[in-house]
């Protein structure tokens, strides 16, 4: 299962954007304001939101000003979340999110319109950062 969000312009550097989002803080700022939990450790966070389970994400690649990406703590739902940076100038970058995942097409029925929404409003609020 494959989904991506639009692009984002955000008014925000490339390397500001980066520093962002390898600050699992960070996320309870950009994530959906329907959460029904948020954990954060120094490496990973774990949410839950109505309509999809809980899951906590770790990072898995950080490529400075370019990629940030987090997986599944879990083996058992191998999914990745990686945020493509561009930079525009010194003042502005854009993102874009991608979501990968190996599950089953029941799941992916019920989760593809929450897990879009996901994707949609994470890209929203990084460009009113």
């Amino acid at each position: 299962m494959n989904q991506q969000s639009e692009i984002s312009k955000v008014n925000k550097s490339a390397a500001e954007l980066y520093e962002f989002l390898t600050n699992t803080e960070n996320f309870k700022k950009i994530l959906p304001d329907n959460l029904t939990g948020f954990e954060v450790s120094e490496d990973s966070f774990k949410f839950s939101m109505s309509g999809m389970p809980a899951i906590r994400l770790v990072y898995s690649e950080k490529s400075p000003n370019h990629t940030v990406q987090l997986k599944a703590a879990s083996d058992a739902f191998p999914v990745f979340l990686t945020c493509k940076i561009k930079e525009i100038d010194e003042k502005q970058s854009e993102a874009q999110l991608f979501f990968e995942g190996d599950i089953n097409m029941m799941m992916a029925m019920m989760i593809k319109k929450p897990l879009q929404n996901l994707l949609d409003t994470l890209a929203e609020k990084m460009r009113l950062l």
